[in-house]
């Protein structure tokens, strides 16, 4: 995500960009500390039968599974009148093995998994296949598993959106024919989105490196394990490698978005482009104070009602619809994201996804029109 106003912002703003990751902006927005959020409809929920289980990973890694993905999963089941948790494992594997042996134990018929690593992911699959459940990889896939659907959005073209959107930040800062010195923060080695992420994104930036229009910054390729505090701390050590020369980089979420903005700040260096994902309500004001350049928009509703939506038809005996590829031997329903900018942010608000409340508040409001 890239901003290009020149505007200094108070420290206080820069310490709310490190903090992304636990809250969704610096406006405030409503946010649940509990691990375990319950849906339930038709009796569901609590020590009761269970016909549905949705495993979501963490709340570090991204606001938006607290912010969005709970509250939609758990609508459309109770709308299905489908009896279900959503549990949240706060990236405790073990935690999440559990969770799944409790809902199977509960007669769950499907588990909708966010899984935390590959090799849990599929203990867990495996665990539920044994027990006569289906298994839906939800938003991160785990590869070669034997999870009968993979929900989630094209991961490569998220990544593509990204490179290009550099591109796009760094052609509007001026610097692209001065052999700007880019940086890459990654997310998780062991998430294979973020793999699918770099490898989209590297399809954009790696031709540029060869032919000499880009610089990579040195020791500037790094995973962060979607942590924005240690993404910080390795934003300090490529600066200081590169004398503070860092004319743009790649944030693989709005999280590291930030706290490559914090270390900018901290170092008084001016607004680079910077690029990030998640659309989440600090990282859209940071696109509006110029901080930012662009946010992936993968519009979790939709997301969300895709893999209820599986998940209910099987509960329910029906067929699975919407399949329109196969990853890893995977059937697959694969969504569209959407690269926003400046031009277009109030698709989000015109989505539902987010309120105009939760970004033009405080110093940001005079950045809305």
């Amino acid at each position: 995500m890239k901003k290009f106003t020149r505007r200094p912002l108070p420290v206080a703003l820069a310490a709310c960009a490190l903090a992304v990751v636990v809250a969704a902006g610096c406006g405030g927005s409503n946010k649940s500390s509990s691990g375990t959020t319950t849906a339930s409809s038709g009796g569901g929920g609590g020590g009761g039968k269970l016909e549905a289980c949705a495993l979501l990973p963490d709340t570090k890694s991204s606001t938006r599974y607290t912010l969005f993905d709970a509250p939609y999963l758990k609508e459309a089941f109770a709308n299905a009148n489908v009896s279900a948790q959503v549990l949240n494992a706060l990236n405790d594997s073990q935690k999440q093995k559990s969770q799944a042996q409790q809902c199977l134990a509960k007669g769950a018929k499907v588990i909708l998994l966010d899984q935390i690593n590959q090799s849990s992911g599929n203990a867990i699959t495996n665990l539920a296949v044994q027990q006569g459940a289906k298994v839906i990889d939800y938003d991160r896939l785990v590869p070669g598993s034997k999870a009968a659907y993979y929900v989630s959005f094209d991961n490569v073209g998220v990544g593509k959106l990204i490179g290009k959107g550099l591109v796009d930040g760094l052609k509007a800062a001026g610097t692209y024919n001065q052999k700007p010195v880019i940086a890459e923060l990654n997310g998780g080695i062991t998430d294979n989105n973020a793999k699918l992420f770099k490898q989209g994104y590297d399809s954009v930036l790696d031709p540029l490196y060869a032919n000499g229009t880009l610089v990579k910054a040195k020791a500037g390729d790094q995973w962060t394990d979607w942590d924005p505090i240690k993404g910080r701390q390795i934003f300090d050590q490529i600066l200081a490698r590169n004398n503070n020369k860092v004319n743009g980089s790649i944030a693989a979420n709005d999280g590291l978005a930030g706290a490559i903005i914090a270390s900018l700040k901290a170092h008084g260096q001016r607004p680079i482009p910077v690029t990030g994902q998640d659309a989440t309500p600090t990282g859209v004001q940071f696109i509006l104070s110029g901080d930012q350049s662009g946010t992936v928009y993968k519009s979790v509703k939709k997301e969300a009602d895709a893999a209820a939506k599986a998940a209910i038809a099987i509960v329910k005996g029906q067929p699975v619809t919407g399949v329109n590829g196969t990853v890893s031997g995977t059937k697959s329903i694969l969504l569209t994201p959407v690269w926003i900018t400046k031009k277009n942010y109030k698709l989000l608000f015109d989505d539902g996804f987010l309120k105009k409340s939760q970004v033009c508040t405080g110093t940001y409001a005079q950045y809305c029109s």
